[in-house]
């Protein structure tokens, strides 16, 4: 298997070198070597062919041989917002997400949510999707937004296909056939404590849909990934 590096600036050059965590990866982990090739990407869609040519305490300089566009990007932009887990979780949670096909991650405050994201933390996940999207082969990066209070984002979000998950609405299995054609998916799901009633009915009002999982309490992330891989095998069924 050609081992995947993520270049941070677009390729427009036949040169091009890594340095940071990548080229610490190259070095360090994987032994590198002048001659081993490699595959590049750098959020475009496209993946280049490339030739190590010179190694360095801190760099790697590689020489560019080969562009090929490559979507393995799902037939619709979905979009999660979650509150987040706390720890190690949200780490798997944001490494499913970009497995699965997530177009972007919106971070929720809610009034029962305990994870706080701030920068550092936001920060370390967007390096996450970094290497989530090497190991799975995606060509574009999952976004992590800025966190934002779930009654303003339910509020400000186009409610044309908009889900938000709660054990009192009914099965998700019920909403396939309104996907045809979507081009847009936007998924809500709540701490572990739940959402509250006001949370609820507010987006409700906004002209969200409520719909449960089934009878089982779920994990967030166990929630967030189960409804993302439903509607991805459900849109790619209508097809």
């Amino acid at each position: 298997m050609t081992h995947r590096f993520f270049v941070d600036h677009q390729i427009q050059t036949d040169c091009v070198t890594l340095d940071g965590a990548e080229a610490h990866h190259m070095l360090h982990v994987m032994r590198g070597k002048v001659g081993d090739e490699v595959i590049l990407f750098d959020g475009s869609g496209c993946e280049f062919g490339a030739r190590v040519e010179r190694l360095s305490r801190s760099s790697v300089e590689l020489a560019v041989h080969q562009r090929q566009a490559v979507d393995r990007e799902l037939p619709l932009a979905l979009t999660l917002g979650v509150a987040l887990p706390k720890g190690e979780r949200q780490k798997w949670l944001i490494e499913k997400a970009v497995e699965v096909g997530v177009t972007s991650v919106v971070p929720l405050m809610t009034a029962r949510g305990v994870a706080q994201p701030n920068g550092k933390v936001l920060e370390r996940l967007r390096r996450q999707v970094i290497e989530a999207s090497k190991q799975c082969g995606r060509n574009r990066l999952m976004t992590i937004a800025d966190p934002c209070r779930l009654e303003v984002w339910t509020a400000e979000t186009s409610s044309e296909s908009a889900f938000l998950l709660h054990p009192s609405g009914p099965p998700l299995s019920d909403r396939c056939e309104m996907l045809g054609g979507q081009k847009a998916v936007t998924l809500c799901v709540g701490p572990e404590g739940g959402f509250t009633d006001d949370e609820v009915h507010a987006a409700e009002a906004a002209g969200w849909d409520v719909v449960g999982l089934g009878r089982r309490i779920l994990r967030i992330e166990t929630a967030a990934i189960t409804a993302a891989v439903w509607f991805t095998a459900c849109v790619s069924s209508s097809k």
